[in-house]
């Protein structure tokens, strides 16, 4: 497909956006829009979700069958690739209190969903 087409009225915006939408989640676009967060399906970041869920369990266990001295150091996350992006950005702006979690994004939640 030439996309010179669509300058030359061969192709509709209809058609094209139609088009680009419906590339492959790993197309070159996409890469170039979403960067690494492209490759990530909802499957892997399900898996991530598991991943840590599992990791925060056995901590939990630890912790609790361990000495007071001995407790064990919190399991680090699965690096994500939005994970990365927001984790630069908030260290840019004004570091958070550890105890203070924030409500994911639209954004986030949206790469999450599909």
């Amino acid at each position: 497909m030439d996309l010179l087409d669509w300058h030359r009225d061969r192709l509709s915006a209809r058609r094209l956006t139609v088009l680009i939408r419906q590339l492959p989640h790993d197309s070159a676009l996409n890469r170039e829009l979403h960067g690494e967060a492209a490759d990530w399906s909802v499957t892997d970041h399900l898996l991530a979700a598991a991943v840590d869920h599992l990791a925060a369990a056995n901590w939990m266990f630890a912790s609790v069958n361990s000495e007071e001295g001995d407790q064990p150091e919190p399991p680090a996350p699965v690096p994500r690739p939005s994970h990365d992006e927001e984790a630069a950005a908030v260290q840019e702006d004004e570091p958070a209190p550890e105890t203070e979690k924030a409500a994911p994004s639209n954004v986030q939640l949206a790469r999450f969903f599909g």
